[in-house]
């Protein structure tokens, strides 16, 4: 199914039922997460594209995508959710989530890795950066 800019980046596992400010699966904030279905097709858009900027800065110097086709092909032959609208790169992130604790051949989907870590550590590394990108863009803009 085709997405677009303004499709909710949900994945299913919520944190801020828990108490947090930022979701720990989607990195919104609770505002956003509670006034989704409220929000016009712009202000899905923005929080999208802040999102999306902040998964690029995570992985810009960690990977870069050689072809994008082939990436989407293999992602979609093995039902992974991502989003097509957004840039490529930022689909690593579905990628990594669904292959779990599984190592990943990057060249095998179009991508190239250039860093040597473990990839535990790598997916661990990247998920942190992300959820503190958000934290603090939260704690700067809304914390009171």
């Amino acid at each position: 199914m085709k997405k677009n800019k303004a499709s909710t980046p949900c994945l299913g596992i919520c944190s801020t039922t828990y108490g947090d400010n930022v979701c720990k699966g989607c990195k919104r904030f609770i505002h956003e997460v509670i006034n989704w279905n409220k929000y016009t097709v712009s202000e899905k858009e923005l929080v999208n594209s802040r999102l999306e900027s902040f998964k690029l800065i995570v992985l810009k110097d960690r990977f870069s995508i050689s072809n994008a086709q082939l990436l989407a092909t293999r992602l979609n032959d093995q039902g992974i959710n991502f989003n097509d609208a957004l840039d490529p790169l930022t689909w690593i992130f579905d990628l990594l989530r669904a292959a779990g604790s599984q190592a990943l051949d990057w060249p095998q989907f179009g991508i190239s890795c250039h860093v040597n870590v473990d990839h535990a550590q790598l997916k661990e590394q990247i998920f942190s950066e992300f959820l503190e990108l958000s934290e603090a863009h939260y704690g700067r803009y809304f914390s009171t």
